[in-house]
């Protein structure tokens, strides 16, 4: 029996970004093509199988500890962009300053799509979301270089907007244009977290 839900969606990818190193700076570069593969985005510098533990997972395991990497992509919206822009009443925000790896749009609600939702896209390569990417200092940082004066409101400004992470589950390319198919896993409210 089919657990997933093919949404009914006009979606593409608006852009592809990457960035090779960490030492290069926060925002990633445009790219018209990236190939992912069980690591991630090949030549980025968030790909691997496993990285360290971070501030997001103190709570399970001490700093460093060597964890499934599950945020091998940033994916944003240009939708929620704009949202974000108007609330701060600047033209725009590049979605390099947001650290986004696949761009789309077409998704209504991006950042607030279900853990386990898979995007799917013409090659094959098929991508899972792992949970909704909370905002930092670090865009926070690079949206003030380009707009001073706004840098204290972009994290409020940006919560349930910056989009989600996400790991590879297929191999396969993705293009600038190419339509995507979201699957949606069962939705339901579990109890015991309220």
């Amino acid at each position: 029996m089919p657990l997933l839900t093919k949404l009914q969606l006009d979606a593409h990818v608006a852009d592809l970004r990457l960035r090779a190193s960490r030492a290069e700076g926060f925002e990633k570069l445009h790219r018209g093509t990236m190939v992912l593969t069980f690591d991630g985005p090949k030549d980025d510098c968030h790909a691997g199988l496993t990285r360290p533990s971070d501030s997001r997972t103190l709570q399970l395991y001490k700093r460093n500890t060597p964890i499934r990497n599950v945020r091998q992509l940033t994916l944003l919206s240009i939708e929620e962009l704009a949202d974000i822009a108007a609330a701060l009443s600047i033209p725009n925000l590049d979605a390099g300053w947001f650290g986004g790896n696949i761009i789309t749009s077409g998704i209504p609600e991006l950042t607030l799509m279900p853990p386990s939702t898979r995007l799917q896209f013409p090659s094959g390569a098929t991508i899972v979301v792992d949970m909704e990417n909370l905002p930092c200092s670090q865009i926070a940082a690079a949206v003030g270089q380009h707009h001073p004066g706004v840098e204290k409101q972009v994290v409020k400004r940006s919560m349930n907007k910056r989009g989600v992470t996400a790991w590879v589950e297929c191999e396969g390319a993705v293009l600038v244009g190419d339509p995507i198919t979201v699957w949606i896993p069962p939705q339901r409210l579990y109890q015991h977290g309220q």
